[in-house]
């Protein structure tokens, strides 16, 4: 036998190896699910799990009945619409999206794979369901009102801080979910007494070092942060902290990057319930004829060790209504 044909024969045989380890992975009956977060790995890879843990009480298995194709997306929204496009080219069963913009880049890549929101703000609002009754189209899940916390994480940062009266709003852009809660915190702000100072973040690197310097042009009293999944959190908890400015933002993972407050759903009890829109749609329901859910958990986290670090003490009122506090 000449060399050619046995390299012919070897290509061959790796092929049909290559092929069998696929359908080895993901054999017939196997749900194939996309995960897609614009999150970093470290940072949404908790709010995965839970969402695994979900199907794993409703009866899956992960590698028996179900695999999960993650894709991460690091931070950087402009990489969105890219790797739902290969969730899509490895022909998952649906795609879990992780935050509203992820729901958004899936949608625009797909009309016909199913996706399920398991964190998303303000849905409707973005144009990701139609209603929350009927969402329409193949997306639906769980969505959260963040552009109507703004009023209440004011409220416990100036019961927190009682002499406050300036706060740096930081505030993503372009937004239409960041513009609404904007205009939200500034109706509360009137009724509390507070100054709010505007700061646009564009998502760049430029658009970060314009902003800290309007926050040290400025000296707030606070930082508060509106619902921007796309903002640099762990540069924006080390800059408050050698500021020493206080730090306010919805996203309960604040509080163990450093920061002092979080305040807003609870992020992981909604990943566990996206599994059940999961299991609805691999028995076959349509995801426009299920109903879009809200938050039945909030959850205030607290980090003590900053709060010393700042010389804040936490009154009793805010300590009482915690749900998570980092000692």
């Amino acid at each position: 036998m000449n060399n050619r044909r046995k390299l012919v024969i070897a290509l061959g045989a790796g092929a049909i190896a290559a092929s069998l380890t696929s359908m080895a992975q993901t054999p017939a009956g196997i749900a194939r699910i996309g995960y897609l977060n614009v999150f970093a790995r470290s940072v949404g890879a908790l709010q995965l799990k839970a969402f695994t843990q979900g199907l794993e009480a409703l009866g899956y298995v992960e590698g028996k009945t179900f695999v999960v194709e993650p894709r991460w997306a690091e931070g950087d929204r402009e990489r969105l619409p890219a790797l739902a496009a290969e969730l899509v080219a490895a022909h998952v069963d649906v795609i879990v999206a992780g935050t509203g913009q992820s729901a958004i880049a899936a949608k625009g890549v797909t009309s016909t794979v199913p996706i399920v929101m398991s964190a998303s703000s303000d849905a409707v609002p973005q144009g990701i369901v139609a209603s929350l009754g009927r969402p329409g189209g193949n997306v639906t899940g769980l969505t959260a009102l963040s552009s109507e916390l703004a009023p209440k994480r004011l409220q416990l940062l100036k019961e927190l801080l009682p002499r406050l009266r300036k706060v740096a709003v930081l505030w993503c852009h372009p937004s239409p979910i960041n513009e609404i809660e904007l205009s939200n915190a500034q109706a509360a702000a009137g009724k509390l007494n507070l100054e709010l100072q505007p700061i646009k973040y564009t998502g760049t690197p430029a658009s970060w070092k314009e902003a800290t310097r309007a926050i040290e042009r400025n000296r707030p009293d606070a930082l508060f942060l509106l619902d921007c999944t796309t903002l640099p959190f762990q540069e924006i908890v080390n800059f408050s902290l050698v500021q020493r400015i206080p730090m306010m933002g919805q996203q309960s993972f604040l509080p163990d990057m450093g920061g002092l407050l979080a305040y807003g759903p609870e992020i992981f009890d909604m990943s566990r319930r996206a599994a059940t829109f999961v299991d609805k749609i691999l028995k076959g329901t349509k995801p426009a004829e299920i109903p879009v859910e809200l938050p039945l958990k909030f959850e205030l986290a607290i980090n003590m060790k900053t709060a010393k670090a700042l010389g804040i003490k936490i009154p009793n009122s805010i300590l009482v209504q915690a749900t998570k506090v980092i000692e």
